[in-house]
């Protein structure tokens, strides 16, 4: 049987990071993982290139049942200190916008990355090793039943990740494990994921497939709500871009979408100003506002005439035209589910784990972090920035722990 001071399950984002840091603070670590290739999220995420953090992350960007609990592994590895890390391994990067960095070459930098910084902490790393069974021993710390053997292990860290994105290897089981040990487990759902509409709601606007436009959109009550101004997308079956993957976090079953299809234009004065001071049909006048296809759609959504001359057009009806734009209510019937979703909302309860440590209260020497836990942060880096913090505060404790 071989000894590890500590054991990591789930060689991801959380994961190769926790590992990296604990050997580095001389630990003797073991890095378990049951696929054939390494974190392939990380690999696949922006768009290849790797949205690695947000210079803007603060708790306010993360949704959990228990809000507080990120304040701690948040405000002790910043965006920042990952930034220098970085830097450090010469890796170029540039800002999208709204503090969104990205590699300028590969996702593959970022894994050959904290691989290097695993090998700088004699990290041990298994995969493909599938783990049969983990218990408590009798000894002290966990016996771990893995295909290439039985370990010992003083401390276990779960950082399997979520359900999302199944085809490369999602696995419910850290969830399982919890649950296993007494973890109450707030119920997972696919966020940062598509939304769908019933066929005969969606008929209408299927046409609008492949078009882009930049909404104002919510969704909930109190607290609870949710408000972006992002790109928006029509697909053949919904909604999807920026806009709708950051609500989807918000958004439950039988909850209506508010949206704005206008959001930096009065429409209904623009309208007026336009039947005082144009001639042109009211469909060539719509398109200087929306895009033409857009215009074209909603005019015989409302069965309007395109072809009437702006001053010919009841005020009545310029001002319902304006109204359905900038107070469009729809209500979805799903989304795209697991296979489209980036990260899963819910996870192992952080009530029952230390904000500190992100240690089991229930099982001492057992931690979760990254995605496996009840954080889910908003599109645009921040799951990423997540697994980073919680990773450090983790390592960091467990390489302080007694013995």
């Amino acid at each position: 049987m071989q000894n590890f001071d500590l054991t990591v399950v789930g060689a991801g984002a959380a994961g190769l990071f926790c590992a990296g840091i604990a050997g580095q603070l001389g630990l003797r670590v073991l890095l378990i993982d049951h696929a054939d290739k390494l974190a392939e999220k990380i690999r696949i995420s922006g768009g290849g290139r790797c949205n690695f953090t947000n210079r803007e992350a603060t708790p306010s960007n993360f949704l959990s049942e228990n809000p507080n609990f990120c304040r701690s592994a948040l405000a002790r590895y910043t965006p920042k200190d990952f930034i220098e890390l970085v830097q450090r391994h010469g890796i170029a990067f540039h800002e999208k916008h709204k503090g969104q960095l990205f590699c300028d070459h590969s996702s593959e930098q970022i894994i050959q990355m904290l691989v290097k910084e695993c090998d700088a902490g004699g990290v041990e790393r298994w995969q493909p090793c599938t783990v049969a069974d983990l218990r408590q021993a009798a000894v002290g710390g966990f016996e771990i039943e893995t295909s290439r053997g039985q370990v010992l292990s003083r401390r276990v860290v779960v950082a399997t990740g979520g359900l999302s994105i199944p085809k490369i290897g999602a696995s419910d089981w850290g969830l399982r494990l919890a649950q296993r040990f007494g973890h109450r487990i707030v119920e997972p759902r696919p966020a940062l994921v598509p939304l769908t509409f019933a066929p005969e709601d969606w008929a209408p606007f299927a046409e609008l497939a492949g078009l882009s436009l930049p909404v104002e959109l919510s969704c909930g009550q109190g607290k609870a709500k949710g408000r972006f101004l992002e790109d928006l997308l029509f697909t053949h079956r919904g909604l999807s871009g920026p806009a709708i993957l950051q609500i989807s976090s918000f958004w439950t079953e039988g909850q209506d979408l508010q949206l704005d299809l206008a959001p930096e234009t009065d429409l209904a004065a623009a309208l007026r100003d336009l039947k005082a001071n144009s001639r042109r049909h009211l469909g060539n006048e719509l398109a200087t506002l929306l895009p033409s296809r857009l215009a074209q759609a909603w005019i015989e959504r409302l069965k309007l005439d395109a072809s009437r001359p702006m001053p010919e057009c009841k005020d009545k009806d310029l001002q319902t035209l304006a109204d359905s734009l900038k107070r469009w209510t729809l209500k979805p019937n799903g989304s795209e589910g697991w296979r489209k979703a980036e990260v899963m909302r819910g996870g192992v309860d952080t009530r029952e784990l230390s904000s500190q440590s992100l240690e089991s209260q229930r099982v001492p020497g057992l931690h979760f972090i990254g995605e496996v836990v009840d954080v889910t942060g908003w599109l645009g880096g921040y799951n990423f920035q997540w697994a980073w913090a919680s990773a450090a505060a983790c390592a960091r404790a467990a390489a302080t722990a007694p013995v």
